[in-house]
């Protein structure tokens, strides 16, 4: 399998060796890209599960705070309708000294039995608000500590991440900016190409050399003749079982800089 090259495209016109040279140097660069952010290993994750779990945490924190306030609204509100319904029970009892007929008399009475009820429904509920304030409070307490915990292992995570960019942060820049250098000279099909496969591929190698007679990515075998092939380097070679571009383990050595070759493509127009 080979990948063609797009016409209308200066870059086209250099030789296939010189193409691949280049694909070559960009897969070292970004190697190098790679190795620098391995390096961070799992930290940037680390940093983002931390911050989603303090984030979690405070929301947690703040609706407990709200249901305590709602509780304590409540127990407010119920013992005010307890003073309500007190004030509603003497109000009646006064009123039953003055009635007239029992018919007056049996409805402030069954008033009366109203408003009691109502008293020890409220007391129950204030019962039941404050069961239900302790446990909310057990829960904000434990809340509370686990989210200092968590903000405490926010912070030093963070301050690690931060001590290892800083380290590779002026390496990794230049890193980036000589792989953006480096795309600019490889046409536009071979390097989608190129960066198709670093997505599909663990080890982010898109472009290996031949190993052993094997491909230097998935370490299959590469019959002979298509050995031949890329040593040939008549047309970019891909390998059949993993897709990744194949070179000779040594084809950089001793070529002129693909800008030359670039400029001598576009002076020989």
């Amino acid at each position: 399998m080979s990948i063609k090259a797009k016409k209308g495209d200066d870059r086209a016109d250099i030789p296939v060796e010189e193409k691949l040279r280049a694909l070559y140097e960009l897969q070292q660069i970004d190697s190098q890209i790679d190795r620098i952010r391995t390096v961070r290993g799992e930290l940037p994750l680390e940093v983002r599960d931390l911050e989603d779990e303090v984030a979690g945490l405070e929301t947690r924190l703040n609706n407990l705070n709200e249901e305590l306030k709602a509780l304590q609204d409540g127990i407010v509100e119920k013992k005010n309708a307890i003073k309500d319904a007190q004030a509603a029970v003497k109000k009646y009892e006064a009123q039953q000294g003055k009635v007239r007929n029992n018919r007056e008399f049996d409805a402030l009475t069954k008033e009366i039995e109203f408003q009691n009820l109502e008293e020890q429904l409220a007391n129950k509920r204030i019962k039941e608000f404050e069961a239900q304030i302790v446990a909310k409070k057990d829960l904000v307490a434990s809340s509370q500590a686990t989210l200092e915990e968590r903000a405490a292992d926010l912070k030093l995570k963070k301050e690690e991440l931060e001590d290892i960019v800083s380290e590779t942060r002026k390496e990794e820049e230049e890193l980036m900016a000589r792989s953006t250098a480096a795309e600019v000279k490889i046409e536009d099909r071979l390097l989608n190409a190129y960066k198709r496969v670093r997505q599909n591929v663990r080890n982010g190698l898109a472009v290996v050399p031949v190993q052993r007679d094997a491909c230097g990515g998935c370490f299959n075998k590469i019959p002979p003749q298509r050995q031949l092939d890329i040593r040939l380097h008549k047309k970019i070679i891909v390998c059949e079982h993993c897709g990744r571009i194949l070179v000779e383990a040594d084809f950089l050595l001793g070529h002129s800089s693909i800008e030359e070759l670039m400029k001598n493509a576009a002076a020989n127009k």
